[in-house]
């Protein structure tokens, strides 16, 4: 059985606390999604997570896209390669995993609308324990401007 947790996080510097099955706590810090021009079918979403024993994160949703997969992006040589990992993302005990442009991200794809600057976007992130317990945990992630930067770089920067 899910637990349902929910939270708002209403500007990226507020973050939320989770309590999972098997006593894990998982911090999502300053989450957010990058706006998107009329037209544009995909984005991302961006935020930092942090859980105090081993997880994994196996699942996002949202209402605004009809597709939502984890992503994960790497240079190969002097390629760029976007990939969805279908096993998830590793959340290792005590340590801060990073959604950002050019490495871990969440994708919405097929978006049914735009996403404008200063709108909040609703996600939900599946978290699987050690167990395999899963929790639902629900935030709002705030739209942020299109050249918005996240860590290494801009997203436009990358070809997204």
């Amino acid at each position: 059985m899910n637990r349902i947790i929910r939270a708002v996080a209403l500007s990226t510097v507020v973050s939320a606390a989770f309590i999972l099955p098997a006593q894990a706590e998982v911090t999502i810090k300053e989450p957010w999604v990058r706006a998107t021009v009329a037209q544009q079918k995909a984005t991302g979403a961006f935020m930092q997570i942090t859980s105090s024993q081993d997880a994994r994160l196996v699942e996002a949703r949202s209402p605004v896209a009809g597709v939502v997969e984890i992503h994960e992006m790497s240079m190969d040589k002097d390629v760029m390669r976007m990939r969805a990992m279908p096993g998830g993302l590793e959340l290792p005990g005590g340590k801060t995993v990073e959604l950002k442009s050019g490495g871990y991200h969440i994708m919405l794809m097929q978006l049914k609308q735009q996403m404008k600057e200063g709108a909040n976007v609703p996600l939900t992130l599946i978290v699987e324990d050690k167990d395999k317990k899963r929790s639902t945990i629900e935030i709002k992630a705030p739209v942020k401007p299109l050249v918005a930067a996240s860590g290494m770089g801009a997203m436009k920067k990358h070809g997204h």
